[in-house]
């Protein structure tokens, strides 16, 4: 086999064109292979196979930079630049990362776990190659759905404004992980599918080679080539803001994409070249299906993947927005290109006239929400809560400042695990406990969406349910009725209390059943406002408090907690029980709960050491 006589880039770069296709093949085989075991991003990869290997054939990478917009789609450039031996235990425990990572390699040169990052991060890289007078090509490769983010347009109309020389390679999948919506990529659509065009375009391409005769046919050529675009392609938006437009070109020909790349290095100018692949290309079932296909479990990848009919978090919260819009004309549901990760796809089919995916683009959700918020509707704005952190200013100012009735539905929060320290949700109590007007409230149980969801559209103010990624530990019953600032007292124990939020309940119902603990449980379903009736209780009468979050420390349930407790006469010891002031790495969840110590274990050791120190 070729691919294992590769062993880094270097060693790409020997091969001829015929070679290279068949590495091509290799590495798809590869990626089926070692992705059906480990589970990771197998059809946005299989979708970039040609594009990674004509860039490292192109470029010098021990002194140009290549920077992956969305890290889920560099696992092919992993492996060749030395790291394929790895992938055994790819997004594993201290294993292989499933994103660009700095001290993994010195070839990845910017860490991206969240989209639309990349050419603001390549234009400083190249800002400040010019400042130190340097020579050396920096690349942005970013997808057709991350481009018309809001941060991405923005890069680009600096980089056009100052005409800064660096590429952009856009990989035209008519994907992010649901198909891509909104104008810009309906611009890409009707370029791409234009066959007439792309055919004449590569015709011209392959005929001309880098010889002086062909040099002078290209720019001959080239104005011939703008009056066609001009007829076949409906606008030069690129190049309206600056930037020299190349393409489409078939982001599977290695051949093609290694001569434009070579052209293009030696533009002066900023270019955009524009590639069209298909996800989950060269195996039929993820072409077939893309988004089932774009994040995968472990599965036998000769049968292909059956959806789980196992009930999570997400898919009870699609389930009970259905139930609830068919009585309810004004429920709206939006996401930022994630319908079937949020469990939002049937709602989709039921009610499109109230269903929007805004693409990737969770800040002009937010506050897109708010505008329908204005008029009467009831908008539920279903986003992981990773994602959610980059609309942290639109929440503040155009939802809760003006105390609108907008509901968010916090999806895969506290530990999601193996996508690593981009994607953990660990912080979303802290971001969003010191807004003012803001009800945080989370299920102890998937049984409890239901009750919270429906109390939740009955209100009138902004409301933020955040749950987990999966499913239970045990079962409990849901809460009988839920009140404002009011908690479920679980137990009742002596001395010591347990207040847990969200499924850390069912963690501290497992220790106090298995150790035959002794102690009060109580589930603040409200993260904000805490139920100060409780906690001034507890003071009264001589409570320790352990509190358990899978949030950080820093600024969340315990904190809040803490600060009200100020308000009180309270002596006695408060442990905290979360994650610490860092970055929480990649690994499954209980391995990463157990490297947290936010174990059954912990809080058994929690209690016994209070015990010791009061002798109760």
């Amino acid at each position: 086999m070729i691919l294992d006589k590769i062993n880094n880039h270097v060693d790409l770069k020997k091969l001829t064109i015929k070679e290279k296709k068949v590495l091509a093949k290799e590495i798809r085989e590869f990626l089926i292979e070692k992705i059906s075991k480990s589970g990771g991003h197998l059809a946005s990869n299989l979708g970039i196979v040609e594009i990674t290997i004509a860039l490292l054939t192109s470029f010098d990478i021990d002194n140009d930079k290549i920077i992956f917009d969305v890290g889920h789609q560099s696992y092919v450039y992993k492996i060749l630049t030395g790291r394929k031996q790895y992938f055994d235990n790819l997004r594993k425990y201290k294993g292989l990362r499933g994103f660009p990572y700095r001290r993994e390699s010195k070839y990845d040169f910017f860490e991206t776990g969240h989209s639309s990052t990349s050419i603001s991060a390549a234009l400083g890289m190249a800002r400040a190659r010019d400042i130190n007078k340097e020579s050396y090509n920096i690349v942005s490769v970013i997808g057709d759905g991350s481009i018309s983010n809001g941060m991405s347009l923005e890069a680009i109309n600096d980089l056009g404004y100052r005409k800064t020389k660096m590429i952009i390679i856009l990989n035209d999948n008519g994907m992010s992980i649901s198909s891509n919506v909104g104008g810009i990529s309906s611009y890409l659509s009707r370029i791409s599918i234009n066959e007439k065009y792309l055919k004449i375009k590569n015709k011209m391409k392959h005929s001309l080679d880098d010889t002086v005769i062909g040099n002078i046919s290209i720019k001959f050529l080239s104005r011939i080539k703008d009056g066609m675009r001009t007829f076949l392609v409906p606008s030069k938006y690129f190049e309206a803001m600056g930037l020299t437009y190349i393409g489409p070109i078939d982001g599977h020909d290695i051949a093609l994409m290694t001569k434009v790349f070579n052209r293009a290095k030696k533009s002066e100018s900023p270019i955009i070249v524009h590639v069209v692949t298909k996800k989950g290309f060269g195996y039929m079932k993820a072409m077939e299906n893309p988004e089932l296909y774009h994040a995968v479990s472990p599965f036998n990848w000769k049968e292909g993947i059956k959806k789980s009919q196992i009930e999570t978090y997400s898919s009870r919260f699609g389930k009970v927005m259905i139930d609830i819009a068919k009585n309810n004309s004004k429920i709206v549901a939006i996401t930022a290109a994630m319908k079937d990760g949020v469990g939002l796809q049937e709602f989709f089919e039921k009610y499109p006239e109230r269903s929007f995916d805004v693409g990737i683009a969770e800040e002009h959700a937010v506050t897109f929400a708010a505008g329908l918020a204005t008029c009467g509707m009831i908008p539920v704005v279903a986003i992981y809560s990773t994602f959610l952190q980059r609309s942290f200013d639109q929440i503040i100012h155009d939802v809760c400042m003006q105390n609108l009735h907008v509901i968010f539905a916090i999806d895969h929060a506290g530990i999601v695990g193996n996508d690593g320290e981009t994607h953990q949700g660990i912080f979303d109590l802290s971001y969003l406990s010191l807004i003012p007007n803001l009800i945080i409230i989370s299920p102890k149980t998937i049984n409890e969406i239901d009750k919270i969801l429906k109390w939740s559209v009955k209100q009138k103010y902004p409301i933020a349910i955040r749950y987990p990624k999966g499913i239970d530990e045990i079962s409990l019953n849901p809460i009988s009725s839920i009140s404002l600032a009011k908690w479920e007292v679980m137990s009742y124990g002596k001395n010591i209390a347990i207040i847990a939020t969200g499924k850390m309940v069912q963690k501290a119902v497992l220790a106090k059943e298995k150790f035959k603990l002794d102690i009060t449980i109580i589930n603040a379903i409200f993260i904000k406002p805490v139920d100060k009736k409780t906690l001034k209780y507890l003071a009264k009468n001589n409570y320790n408090i352990i509190t358990i979050e899978d949030n950080t420390l820093n600024g969340g349930l315990s904190s809040q907690i803490q600060l009200q407790l100020n308000k009180f006469v309270y002596k006695k010891t408060i442990t905290a029980i979360g994650f610490e002031d860092k970055f929480i790495e990649q690994g499954s969840q209980e391995e990463l709960y157990s490297q947290e110590k936010i174990t059954i274990k912990r809080i058994k050791c929690e209690v016994e050491k209070i015990r010791r120190k009061y002798g109760i």
